[in-house]
């Protein structure tokens, strides 16, 4: 079982992913997590504390499958795992992608919120897009990592916000291959 801590993560999340940044709260995080009223109180003394503790928790829990999907080939490997993350990321992980974007519009007014997120891209790039562009060889694999990141982020945040059901597919070869030319 959860421990207590991630039990009231995975709930702020939940209610992030949900119902928006309104809906948070350390009482209805609570209520969502099943735990005695308090009890996130217990953990994050701040709705702050809670954001960056949630934006953490996000990395914590996507890291691993990140990871695990970059591990291309080729360009044509490359784009097949973008659309393979893209399409979990909008799909069974929506409410979590959703927080996330949450997330990055409240960290846009809140400079250690933005740090936290800064941090988990930086992390989640480290680890994964830039060692994959090395193998591929990209020019500057820094550089590509941060295009194909911005492009994913940017048809992520069509997809959730508009309900932009287009298939990402063209555009992530395009921009791919461009990375790698």
């Amino acid at each position: 079982m959860a421990s207590t801590k991630v039990r009231v993560l995975d709930a702020a999340i939940e209610l992030l992913g949900a119902e928006g940044l309104r809906a948070l709260s350390h009482v209805r995080v609570d209520q969502r997590a099943g735990l005695p009223t308090g009890s996130t109180s217990n953990y994050f003394r701040t709705r702050a504390a809670l954001l960056i503790g949630v934006a953490d928790r996000i990395l914590e829990r996507e890291l691993p499958l990140v990871g695990a999907s970059f591990s291309p080939t080729s360009a044509d490997d490359l784009v097949e795992a973008l659309c393979g993350l893209f399409a979990y990321l909008t799909g069974p992980n929506r409410v979590v992608t959703t927080a996330r974007l949450v997330l990055f519009m409240e960290g846009s007014h809140d400079a250690a919120l933005r740090e936290a997120l800064t941090r988990g891209r930086a992390a989640a790039m480290e680890a994964t897009a830039v060692p994959a562009l090395a193998v591929l060889r990209a020019h500057d694999p820094l550089v590509a990592g941060a295009a194909i990141a911005a492009c994913f982020e940017g048809l992520i945040l069509h997809n959730i916000a508009r309900h932009d059901d287009t298939d990402p597919r063209r555009t992530f070869d395009l921009v791919v291959r461009a990375a790698l030319a």
